[in-house]
């Protein structure tokens, strides 16, 4: 196999990924609108019969509106894009837009890591794997640059994953809410927590997968 076949290999595989990786990959953008959804209705909108610990959640956010939809309506279209970059290969115009986005996204996260609820464990997991997100995408806009679209592709499927961490921290945060009865465990405790175990699935999961499909090209 020469060098440029192996390039190749690997993106040519990614088109083939596993059922399961693929519904993953769905349920994740599901969780993460949803997430963004109601933020902007709790924004707008706030409940006044919300659990204690949500309401102080919902509070904190609300303390910081502007900064906040400043991220999560830029994430929002970010992760509505996705899609058409991960199953349409032709789909320039997402190709286009998904850079921008991803950019915003990534600025606006360090700005609110500044003032997080989870303190320094949280701002310690969105600055390792906020950075990793940039960087995948700085890759992958270079390697658009010179035209050289399976590395682009591969770089940028590796920031799309990272980004989704997010949604997977929250199936975590909902098993802390649920079980703080009992471990007395506060949001600013184990957010932080639920940042490293998130974001730390998704990309050890894509890198598994990613460097699997490579030692078989």
């Amino acid at each position: 196999m020469t060098p440029k076949t192996a390039d190749l290999a690997p993106a040519v595989r990614e088109q083939q990924a596993p059922l399961w990786l693929r519904v993953g990959f769905l349920i994740c953008t599901g969780i993460a609108v949803s997430v963004v959804l109601r933020r902007i209705s709790a924004l707008l909108n706030p409940s006044h019969a919300a659990p204690p610990q949500l309401a102080a959640l919902d509070a904190f956010f609300a303390s910081h509106a502007a900064l906040t939809l400043a991220h999560i309506i830029p994430a929002l279209a970010f992760v509505l894009v996705a899609p058409f970059v991960v199953f349409r290969r032709n789909a320039l115009w997402a190709e286009r837009l998904i850079y921008p986005l991803g950019a915003i996204v990534g600025v606006t996260a360090y700005a609110m890591s500044i003032d997080s609820v989870g303190g320094w464990t949280e701002r310690s997991a969105v600055l390792l794997f906020n950075s990793l997100f940039l960087y995948s995408l700085f890759r992958a806009w270079r390697y658009r640059c010179e035209n050289q679209s399976p590395l682009e592709r591969r770089w940028l499927l590796r920031g799309i994953a990272i980004l989704l961490g997010i949604a997977t921290t929250r199936p975590v945060m909902g098993l802390f809410f649920a079980t703080s009865p009992l471990t007395h465990l506060r949001p600013q405790q184990f957010f932080g927590i639920a940042f490293w175990i998130g974001f730390s699935i998704n990309t050890l999961i894509f890198e598994l997968w990613i460097r699997s499909r490579s030692r078989l090209a």
